[in-house]
């Protein structure tokens, strides 16, 4: 059995998603992009920025889910520009800590409403 995750505190999904699945123990957070969920619209061009808005909405989903950051088994980012990785590593680098969950990083042509980042996750949810 699956359950839908939702929450006020991130985007509402711009397409036939749901913010987040849980399955069994897993929560598995659907890409998100730098939305602002107060206007729906990208939190700004900088890229740090946008990094924190899109991490954040991971928390956020993971929050409503029952599961946190600290829970988080696997990552996927999608970056539009190589160049800015490091600057990616270090703004992560404040989200997660210890031990790292695995992770798989992609560069991409286009993202999304213009986001120049995009990030899903998979966690451990507690029950």
């Amino acid at each position: 059995m699956k359950e839908a995750v939702f929450t006020e505190r991130a985007p509402r999904p711009i397409g036939p998603y749901s913010q987040a699945i849980i399955a069994g123990d897993l929560i598995f957070v659907s890409g998100q992009i730098p939305i602002d969920p107060s206007t729906g619209r990208i939190v700004s061009d900088d890229f740090k920025e946008q990094v924190r808005r899109a991490l954040e909405n991971v928390k956020a989903i993971l929050e409503a889910g029952g599961s946190s950051l600290d829970d988080v088994v696997k990552v996927t980012v999608y970056l539009k520009d190589p160049s800015r990785f490091q600057d990616f590593n270090q703004i992560y680098s404040e989200y997660f800590k210890g031990s790292f969950p695995a992770r798989t990083t992609v560069f991409v042509n286009d993202l999304p409403a213009g986001a120049q980042i995009e990030i899903d996750v998979i966690a451990v949810r507690h029950t």
